[in-house]
Order: C-alpha cells, then structure tokens, then sequence
C-alpha cells in the first residue's frame, strides 16, 4: 500500500466527514428525538479516530476519542444535548478540522493547538462525570458488600460494573474428583470475588439426596481486568461437565461496542466479529454453531438469535456486530460505483476536450472549404461525437450548490449568537447544479451577503415585535436556473434599505450630484462602490465600507451579474446571475465587417432583420417596435468602433438577461458555434462589454460578449432617454 496515497484518502474523507459532522450538529437543536441525526454525529466521529490509529495519529486519536465519549453518552439518552453542547460539539469539530490539517502538512501540533485540545477536553470532560472507584475490601479480606450499580439496559438481568459468571456444575463432577469450590477460589487470584449467591434450587430432599453427586449451583459477581477467554479458562477441566455463561459488566459493553466499530471493514460472520471484539469465546462460538447444526433445517434460526437466548452475549453488542456488517457492505456496495478522481485531472481533461472542440470545428471548415460529401459527413459525425463527450467532460464538474448553502448554518448560528438575534436559516433550490469551479469561487462572497444581511438587514427582536413582525428573523438562500444561467438569491425579512439615507451618505462623499435624478435601482447600487457604508458604528461584522465592492467585482470576474431589490420595512432580496460553467459553452457567431464575435447561444431568443424604416429612424432614437413591445438596442460596430463600410443589410440578434431583453445590431448571422472560453489578459480587462475570447476553426480570434453587461447598458441608454424626453 502507498501509504502517502492512503493519507491523502484519510485527509479528504476526514474533510467530508467533518462537513457531514457540522450540517447534523446544525440540525439536532430542531430534531434532538432524531436518533439518525445523533448517530451520524457519532459515526463521523467513530470513524475519523478509527483511521487516524491507522496512521499513528495519536494526537487526532485521544481528542476525537473523548468527543466520541460525549456522543455516546447522547446516543445512549444519558444526556440531553442542548444549545451549550451543540456549540461545545461545534469547537470541538472545527478543533478536529485543525488537527486534520497538522496531518496534511505532516507537523506536529503547535503549542496553541494543544492548549485548544486540552481546554476542550476538560470542557467535554465535565459531561462525562467521574467513573465509579474501585470496590474496598473488608478486613476479613473477603469483598466488601456494595450496592448494585444499576445501569439501564434491555437485558432482564440487574446490571453491575462487575463481571457476572452463572455456574451450573454436573452431577459427576465430584466423582470426577474436581472441587467446585477450587475453581471459584481459582478466580480470586487474577480478580476480585465481589459478590458469591449459591443456587440451591435443585437440590433434592434429604432422603433421596446423594452425597456423591453435586447438585449446586452459583451466581458469582467478578471484578477483573482480564478478557473474558482467561476467564473461561479457568474452567476448562470441567468445562464439558458443566454449564457456564459469562455476562461482562456494563462499562465492558461499550469497549466490546466500540471493538467492534474499529474493526477493518472486510466483511466477516456475526461469530466471528463477536469472537474478534472479546465477547464471545471460541469455545462458546464452536458450542452455538453445534447446536445450531442439531437443529431442524425449517427451525434453524440465525446465531445471534441463538445467542441471545442463551444470554451468551448482550443484545448491544450483537446488534453493534450487525450495523458494522451492515455498514461494511453498505462501503462496498459505494465504493463499487464511485470513484474518487483528482481535480487537477479532471480539469486537464476539460482543456484537452475544449482542445478537441477546436480541432474539430477547423476539421469542419476544412471539409466544407473542400467541398467533399464523404469528408463533410465524417466531419459532421465528428462535432456530434465531440459534443457529446464535451457535454459529458462538463456533467463530470456539475456539483450541487446544497453543499455550499448548507455551510452557511454554522456561518447563521454563531453570528446571530455574537449578534443577540434569532435568525432562521431557510434553504430551498439547493439541488442545483453548476460548475465545480463558479461553486468554489462564490463562497466567499456568499459569506459576506449573508452576514451583512443578519448584521444590517435584520432588526432585534424588540424592533420586529414593535413593528407587528415575529420576534425571529428569517434570512433565505435560493437557487435555480433561468435562461442558461443560475440565479442564487439572498434575501431578508428585515427592514430593508432607506433610499434617503444612501442617497445622502452618496452625496456627502461625492459619488452622485445633489441634483441628479436617479432611478431606485441606482440608488440601490451605490452600496456597491468602493467604501460606500451607511453604518453609524463600526463593528467586528461591518460598518468599514469593505466587501460590497469586493463581491461585485467577484461576481463580475466570474462573468455574473449582481441586483438588489427592497422594500423598506419588508426586506431586501440580492440576486446574482451566474454562467452555468467557465469552460465550454454553445455560442452564437456573428459578424461585423472583417471582426467576428460570440453570442451565449442560451441568451439568444430569436434574430431578426432590421428593416429601412428601423435603419432611418436609428438616427433618432435607439430602440424597435417588436410586435408591439419597445426593444432597446445597440449596434456593435459604434460600441467596439469597427472601422468598416456600411453594408446594405443588418441584423438584430434579440437577447435575454434576466427580466430584460435588448438587440444587439450586426452586420451577419453566421451559425451556432461551440466555443471554448479563453480568459483576457489582464491588459484588456478594462474593456466594456467583452467577456473573453475563442479560437474559431481558421485559427482566427473571437471576442465573446457579456451580454450581462451590454443589456445593462442599453437598458441604461434607454432609461436616461425616457427621462430627457420627460
């Protein structure tokens, strides 16, 4: 095995595992009678100390293993987990996070880390109470009688922290010339008898007793740090001529439980998982299975049915044997249909077929320059086999953006602790799909939308209870699809902006004339600029004027769009637009003059020809009846200032951004065309309207328009030629 490979696997899994732990404790406060919830926690947490022994982590070992403690002490009902704990158990899970990624970078834990570990284990510690001591003895050297410490348990027998051994001699064992008494008595030297009860109910009336035959029985109460084989082996000269069940004490259970969830996950029998975990004894396994065997084939019940009757073994231990078998096919049964594969390689098996997208689109021109029916039509399979493997190298980095929403419980849960509100997380759309690489980047400006919203958009609770609103906020995250691309929304219940207080701070810092006249919309988007705040106090959260400006331009460097509508005294939604991948899309290739660019064939709704009455009236006004509705639009030759003679014919390719519609005017229409996206040099980022490039099958370059923009801009056009005709 390469060990380097297996840590690595142990690194990322313990990472899923760590999410998985943090979005159940984030649940439990709603669902504490969840017992899925609960032992999903525990799991997380069993399995990452079971892989880190592997590994001789020692470090992750001790600290998950008293987290572990905690937790099964909840899953046992012993405790009741509350706010206080689930925060505990939330430190705790972030310290293991921390511990995780001492092991990737292969360092030993620094000094903080090991101060936050034993901070936190004495903070845990105090859930689990102390262990009962050790019993005393008696000055006659014979135990000292205790009281039963009773646990509770589904077996019918009273339980106690000391071994219990049930002993039924047979008849012959004194002829045999064995003492009964020197086996008890042989206990004593590797433990303690606590506790001895002779069973006299089968002994017979004096007349017809035998003096030779043994009809004694006895319960004995055995305290001892041996297994339960030694044990059972100080029995085995009469083992044969005897009935003997040992029942270990209740703190031996959950050691046996927990044997049996550190096992290796191969697949094994319930026996021999119970005879591995310490429980069951080889000799008691081999007796079972011989019993079983004797029995009928229609009456033949599974072993641990058979041992449970006979009280061999404890109902918790067995059916911990069974949801490790369980489990351990369930992994199979995973690891038969996934696989794990390393992002840098699926990324560079997306540039090889953005690669092959290109070379395909030159071998179609070429064929079509030729002019051969045999190459056209080999040419033409080519693109619908090379679209399909395109459109299935893409499906391989759609994830579900469910993954992303859900981290933002945490993110709600402590800042509306740190901010003294009570905040509802509502989660909805979190299905939806979209490139690995747009999830990664919108994270952090998510974060920021989320928490200005808890910070600055919803009231406390007297404030909403005043204004006839329930006392706790909800903020709500959204996402789905729409015209090709993906719509994620934030928004808020609470009291949304004040138009007159931004339009105010705008003007004090010169951002607008105190005699413009703009539009709600505008307005709204100044807290987009750089070090715009309304805050009246500084806090940890805001108030500096840092982030709207840094997640608009965010947005924009993923090709998006932001918008912002509210209400005041309702709330605020924000909306960001997104590109549904960076990598391939399907694009629409049009041409003005000598210039070509590319068109998101998803924005496009239909392409029309702009007639002479159009063409006249251009030099007036820049918009077009379209069956009956007003449509804006541009031409590209004067946005990018093609130099070109005018041509005899254009055309308006009709496009859709959200809820608005523009044209954008071209000199042809030249067909659908996949393109692969190639980023701007930093040189050319300044440049309005444009949103990267393309190799086309000649080999020349095409500009792909961001038509986000370019319909915000000819909807801007519009809007100020509406208000100067006014």
């Amino acid at each position: 095995m390469n060990l380097d490979e297996a840590l690595k696997t142990f690194i990322i899994e313990s990472r899923e595992l760590l999410e998985q732990m943090e979005e159940a404790l984030l649940h439990i406060e709603r669902a504490q009678d969840d017992p899925e919830i609960i032992n999903a926690i525990f799991r997380a947490a069993h399995t990452i100390k079971g892989s880190a022994g592997l590994f001789g982590l020692e470090y992750i070992v001790a600290f998950t293993h008293v987290a572990e403690s905690v937790l099964d002490r909840v899953r046992s009902a012993e405790l009741q987990i509350g706010a206080d704990l689930v925060a505990l158990l939330l430190f705790s899970r972030d310290h293991i996070g921390t511990l995780v990624n001492h092991a990737d970078t292969g360092e030993d834990p620094s000094e903080a880390s090991n101060v936050r570990s034993r901070e936190l284990i004495t903070r845990l510690n105090a859930y689990l109470g102390h262990k009962a001591e050790v019993p005393a003895t008696a000055k006659n050297g014979m135990p000292a009688e205790l009281e039963p410490h009773l646990e509770r348990s589904s077996a019918e027998h009273v339980e106690t922290d000391n071994w219990h051994i049930s002993l039924r001699f047979g008849r012959d064992v004194l002829r045999n010339g064995m003492d009964p008494l020197s086996f008890i008595r042989y206990l004593g030297t590797f433990g303690t008898l606590v506790n001895v009860v002779t069973v006299v109910e089968t002994v017979p009336p004096i007349s017809q007793l035998d003096a030779e035959s043994c009809h004694l029985g006895f319960e004995i109460s055995f305290q001892t740090s041996v297994d339960k084989a030694m044990i059972e082996g100080a029995f085995d000269f009469v083992r044969d001529d005897c009935q003997i069940r040992i029942m270990p004490p209740h703190s031996k259970i959950s050691e046996y439980v927990q044997v049996i969830r550190d096992l290796p996950g191969k697949e094994m029998r319930l026996g021999e998982i119970l005879v591995q975990c310490g429980t069951l004894t080889a000799a008691e396994l081999e007796q079972t299975l011989r019993q079983q065997a004797q029995s009928e084939a229609q009456d033949k019940r599974p072993i641990g049915e058979v041992l449970l009757e006979q009280h061999i073994v404890r109902p918790e231990v067995v059916a911990a044997a069974l949801d490790k078998q369980k489990q351990v096919k369930d992994q199979k049964t995973a690891e038969s249909s996934l696989i794990r594969v390393d992002a840098e390689k699926l990324d560079q098996l997306i540039n090889l077929v953005g690669e092959l997208t290109i070379a395909s689109a030159g071998t179609a021109l070429i064929a079509q320059r030729a002019g051969i029916t045999e190459l056209q039509e080999a040419a033409s399979t080519l693109s619908r086999l090379v679209e399909k493997v395109r459109d299935s190298a893409l499906t391989l980095r759609m994830v579900q953006i469910g993954g992303t929403f859900s981290r933002f419980q945490r993110v709600v849960r402590d800042v509306s602790r740190e901010l003294g509100k009570d905040i509802e997380l509502v989660i909805s759309g979190g299905e939806t799909e979209l490139d690995k690489t747009v999830v990664e980047k919108i994270g952090d400006p998510l974060t920021h939308l989320v928490r200005n919203s808890m910070d600055h958009g919803i009231e406390p609770a007297e404030v909403r209870l005043a204004q006839g609103k329930p006392a706790k906020g909800t903020l709500r995250l959204n996402a789905y699809h729409d015209s090709g691309s993906i719509v994620i929304e934030v928004s808020d219940d609470g009291g949304g902006l004040k138009k007159d207080k931004i339009l105010r701070k705008a003007i004090e810092r010169g951002l607008v004339q105190p005699d413009a006249n703009l539009s709600d919309k505008e307005i709204f988007n100044l807290i987009f600029e750089a070090g715009f705040s309304t805050a009246d106090v500084v806090s940890n959260l805001s108030g500096r004027g840092v982030g709207m400006d840094v997640v608009r331009r965010n947005i924009s460097a993923l090709r998006g769009s932001i918008d912002l509508d509210s209400e005041e005294g309702k709330g605020t939604t924000i909306s960001i637009r997104l590109p549904l991948t960076l990598a391939i899309i399907d694009g629409f290739l049009v041409g003005v003059g000598k210039s070509s660019f590319v068109v998101p064939l998803d924005l496009v709704v239909e392409c029309i020809e702009l007639s002479d009455e159009d063409r006249r009236a251009a030099n007036e006004r820049n918009y077009l009846s379209l069956r009956g509705q007003v449509l804006p639009y541009l031409r590209l030759r004067d946005m990018f200032d093609v130099k070109c003679a005018p041509v005899r014919r254009e055309n308006v390719v009709v496009v859709q951004y959200g809820n608005a519609r523009a044209g954008l005017v071209v000199d042809s229409l030249q067909g659908e065309f996949q393109t692969v996206i190639k980023p701007l040099s930093r040189i050319f980022s300044h440049i309005n309207g444009i949103g990267g490039s393309t190799i086309l099958g000649s080999g020349e370059v095409a500009l792909i328009l961001d038509v986000p923009r370019l319909v915000q801009q000819v909807g801007s056009q519009a809007e100020k030629s509406c208000l100067e005709a006014a």
